[in-house]
């Protein structure tokens, strides 16, 4: 049999485990090929600031707390009329205060009514947060 029957047959084979394996990867892991490595769904996950929360304390965020992966990405959405900050950390006192995220260093620009604040996780662990203005308001990611 001449050589040139065979490619369009190498190629399709080629070609049909490519897509059997990624549709494989989807149903058993819900994820994707990317090169030779798998890569997780990555996910995006809203937290309200609520309205009345300066007076509040873990019901000032919500959902509080977070669960979330590595790589997911956490969206906080002013939903209060005053103005807040979303910094990691326990309180003002805390050492590692802003360290992973802060929404208002120095209280700059502070997280406005209706604004929104984004932080991509990287690390897996607890991180608690609040907000400088009103400490009372706290909250924690449950990073996995």
């Amino acid at each position: 049999m001449p050589s040139g029957n065979r490619q369009p047959i190498t190629i399709l084979s080629i070609l049909l485990a490519i897509i059997t394996t990624f549709f494989l990867s989807i149903a058993l892991n819900n994820s994707i090929i990317v090169g030779t490595h798998l890569a997780l769904a990555q996910q995006e996950t809203k937290v309200s600031i609520v309205s009345g929360a300066s007076t509040m304390t873990d019901k000032a965020y919500s959902p509080n707390p977070i669960n979330v992966k590595v790589g997911d990405t956490v969206t906080w959405t002013n939903d209060d009329s005053q103005p807040h900050t979303v910094t990691s950390g326990k309180d003002s006192s805390d050492p590692d205060k802003g360290k992973v995220f802060d929404s208002s260093p120095n209280f700059n620009p502070m997280l406005s009514p209706k604004q929104t604040f984004q932080h991509k996780f990287t690390t897996a662990g607890e991180v608690p947060y609040f907000c400088q203005i009103h400490p009372t308001m706290v909250g924690k990611v449950v990073v996995s």
